[in-house]
This record gives structure tokens, sequence and C-alpha cells, in this order.
């Protein structure tokens, strides 16, 4: 199967939005936020991404058949840092390597590791065309190494296809050492939720299945009665599954979901419109073993992480390391990870609706 490669390099990204290349309904176009970050947009007759080269290769935003799909944050633009916390609002991030979560103690790595806001050294654009039509897309490599310590490279890649409202993210890490490295991944998802959205996925929702997080983060402040929401979520887990906008998602809501995967491996969540439409993501448990679910919806961010399918739970490299969590890459092995996200019409909802229904039976 055919492809082009476009290397990028800071100096493509003017305040002038540039077009790069035209693949009939496929266009990608550079340009850089007020701010400084270097972005690009793909777009196909369905919607668009927009993607940071160079700062994490996040999907800063995603729209597609008119709407914005991704989280409500207090960031209007990317900011040009490593700080979690301080660009916060992308609809993906990648999160690991070395560590993942919330540190706790014991913990010395920053929020979520080193991924999210990684100084990516190579980027580059590709058009072609694959088992799933005619594309455009962006990857690129990063190379974390820390002497006595670790050395491996990440190289995500996003495709977007045209007349499709859906996209693929796949990402392949290789431990470079020829000694075996721990390692902690998640892809932190960040759908914006909307009122009466009902959440559909292929777990079974009981208090074994779907338990909700009792720890609370050290960057969030809960209001008195936080506890006893998150008691009775966990007594009663289904009561998430229609968000309701009564419901005490402030200042956040993490659980912990056990998914089933169909016959091709995939495991699926949407987020159901009033309208019948659809979010949509898909992701392998054989890649990602544990299905994070994430809630925020407060006056001043909302989000919706309906699954943000990782190898660990969220609490901190300590914790994760008890629990049993860290995984092992071999010296020389890559790791590699599939999701497929976007947006399903009310007929590609229902029908991926009824083949959940069918596996949960």
């Amino acid at each position: 199967m055919t492809k082009t490669y476009f290397h990028l390099t800071e100096s493509m990204f003017g305040d002038r939005e540039q077009p790069l290349v035209e693949a009939g309904t496929l266009v990608a176009s550079s340009f850089r936020f007020e701010g400084g970050v270097a972005a690009l947009r793909l777009r196909n007759e369905l919607g668009e991404l927009v993607l940071l080269p160079f700062q994490g290769q996040q999907i800063w935003s995603a729209s597609f058949r008119g709407r914005n799909i991704t989280m409500r944050s207090m960031f209007d633009q990317p900011r040009p840092t490593r700080t979690y916390l301080e660009t916060y609002g992308g609809f993906l991030l990648h999160c690991g390597f070395t560590a993942m979560g919330v540190p706790a103690a014991g913990d010395s790595h920053p929020l979520h590791g080193e991924l999210p806001n990684a100084p990516y050294q190579r980027a580059y654009l590709v058009a072609g065309k694959d088992e799933r039509g005619s594309y455009v897309g962006l990857g690129g490599s990063y190379q974390h190494t820390v002497a006595f310590s670790f050395n491996y490279q990440a190289e995500p890649l996003v495709k977007l296809y045209a007349g499709s409202s859906l996209f693929t993210i796949d990402l392949n890490i290789t431990n470079l050492k020829r000694t075996p490295m721990e390692y902690l991944y998640m892809a932190h998802v960040n759908f914006r939720p909307v009122d009466n959205g009902r959440l559909v996925y292929s777990a079974h929702c009981t208090p074994a299945s779907v338990r909700v997080r009792t720890s609370i983060p050290s960057h969030v402040r809960p209001g008195p009665a936080f506890a006893a929401f998150l008691q009775e979520l966990s007594q009663h887990p289904e009561k998430h599954n229609v968000l309701k906008p009564g419901l005490a998602f402030d200042p956040e809501v993490a659980l912990f979901v056990d998914y089933l995967a169909d016959g091709e491996g995939w495991a699926h969540t949407l987020q159901v419109h009033p309208d019948g439409s659809a979010d949509y993501i898909a992701h392998r448990p054989a890649e990602l073993d544990k299905g994070v679910r994430w809630i925020c919806r407060t006056p001043d961010q909302d989000a919706l992480g309906m699954v943000l399918p990782s190898t660990a739970e969220p609490e901190g490299y300590t914790a994760e390391k008890a629990k049993g969590n860290v995984k092992v890459l071999d010296g020389g092995a890559t790791y590699h990870c599939s999701m497929v996200a976007g947006v399903l019409t009310v007929d590609e909802a229902r029908k991926l609706e009824t083949t959940i229904g069918s596996l949960l039976a």
C-alpha cells in the first residue's frame, strides 16, 4: 500500500495557516497558535483534527458531523510547557511511559509521566491508502533517554480517512536498551459530555466489573457530599450510565471497568446523544487491559473520559507496582496499541449498540 511522507520542521509553522497537502477531500495545513505552539490541521468532508506535532503529538481538538467532541476546559489554546495541568484541555494525551497516574507517597514522577507534552524530535505528515481507505495522518518520534535508567523511542500515528468520521490512533514504543524496562501507559481521551447522554459499553455494569475509585487525588478538592456520592456509585454503578445534569461529577469521578472484547478483539464504548448519534472509541483489551473511566463536570471543565485505555490504573507508580500492574518491556522489544475514535451516525450507533447487547447476553 502506497505512502507518501512529508517531513515537518518547526519553521514550516507560521502565524498564518498554510496548506501542505491536498489529496482529494483530504487536506493538511500548518499554523501556529498565538501562544507559539505549532499545530497541524487534518480535514476531510466530515470534520477535522488539530494536532500538536512537536508537543506530545497530542490531538488538541476533534470536530465531526457538526460538533466539537473535545472536552471543555479552561484553555482556549495549548501552552508551550511540559507541565501537565498548565496546558490541559486536549482530546488525546499519551500518558506514561516510565510512570503514569497521580503521584502519591513514594512517587517522584510528574503527573501522568513524561509523554503528554514531550518535545518530539521528529514529525511527519503521511498520505496513503490502506484497508480502511485513503488517509492523511501525523506521525513522529520522541526519544526519552536518562543515563543508567531509560532509553526508549515513542512513535505515535493518527490517521484521518476520506469520507469517515472515525480516525485511528496507533502507538509503538521501543525499548532501545539491551535490558528490560518497566512501563505504564494510558491514552487520556477526553470527549465532551452531553446532558442525558447514555454510556453504552462492552462490560457488565455490576459493582464487581465497574469499580469506583475511592482515593482522592491530591490536585482535587471535593465538597462534603462527594464521599456519599462515591459510596452510592460503588453500590449502584449503573447510576452513572446516563449523564443527568444533577449528578455530582464535581470535581471528578473515576471508575475501573472490566471490558469484554468482541470476536475481533475490540472493546467498544459509546456516548449516545439524545438525537441517537454517538461519540465512540474502541480499544483492544489484549493491548490495553485496564479500562479507566473519568468524568469531570464542573462550571469550568466538562470532560468525559468514557474510557481511557490503559495498562494500569492511574494511582501512581508505587501504588500500581504494589497491585502488580507495572509491566515489563524486554530490551529491544516494542510495545504496540491501537484505538479507533470519532462519531457514529444514528444508524451506526444503533447497530453497534445491538452488537454490544449480544456480546453481553
